[in-house]
């Protein structure tokens, strides 16, 4: 089996940092929409990214905007400028496809995101994005069993240089279940992430051990 990467979808200051911290995740996802309830815009993003690739961040995720391609694109490539450990998020529309293969092709590291479907995932592949984004939990609320579409999208994968980096993930065992669908890049709330360290038996056994080594 090959590495899990585990990220904190997340702009929490604190939360991410303690997880960066404890060596506990390999990066940072943000979007807009994580920024703004963090009360942060596009702006943050250079503070951002040298706060947590100071703190040992391999990877940490911008999304590029802008209503049509070139100025997406150029959103995308000031993403870019932060530093070799940058992600440009791409969403995959219309105009995101042409900005996604655009950014590649200039050797910039993509993800799309926001994939919902299997053609969006062979597409992304196909013009050579690092990573899709699949929502686990959108798609289940939308009447879809998110499970199996990702589990398609990872064997039309496979031997690609594309992989999913699974989003939308709300719960411990909804990682073990992707993990078990051959999928090695997840990303969730720190919340999530902190409850997949935990267990009443661990804990339980931990109190037994601690107490007979001070016997």
């Amino acid at each position: 089996m090959s590495r899990i990467f585990l990220y904190a979808d997340s702009a929490d200051r604190e939360a991410v940092g303690g997880l960066l911290g404890d060596r506990l995740i390999h990066g940072v996802t943000t979007n807009p929409t994580i920024l703004r309830r963090e009360g942060l815009g596009a702006e943050a993003a250079a503070d951002l990214y040298a706060e947590w690739t100071g703190r040992g961040a391999a990877e940490v995720f911008f999304q590029a905007s802008g209503a049509d391609v070139t100025s997406m694109e150029a959103s995308g490539l000031r993403i870019a400028q932060l530093g070799s450990n940058a992600v440009v998020k791409v969403p995959a529309t219309a105009i995101g496809f042409p900005v996604a293969a655009r950014l590649a092709a200039a050797d910039v590291p993509v993800l799309v995101t926001a994939v919902y479907s299997s053609a969006q995932a062979v597409t992304a592949a196909a013009i050579g994005a690092r990573y899709i984004a699949p929502y686990l939990g959108r798609l289940d609320d939308a009447g879809v069993d998110g499970l199996a579409l990702v589990r398609e999208m990872v064997t039309l994968l496979s031997g690609t240089e594309t992989h999913p980096l699974v989003a939308s993930v709300r719960s411990p065992e909804r990682i073990v279940e992707l993990v078990a669908s051959g999928v090695r890049h997840v990303t969730a709330a720190p919340t999530v992430l902190r409850a997949a360290l935990l267990h009443d038996a661990s804990d339980a056994a931990a109190a037994v051990f601690e107490r007979d080594a001070t016997v």
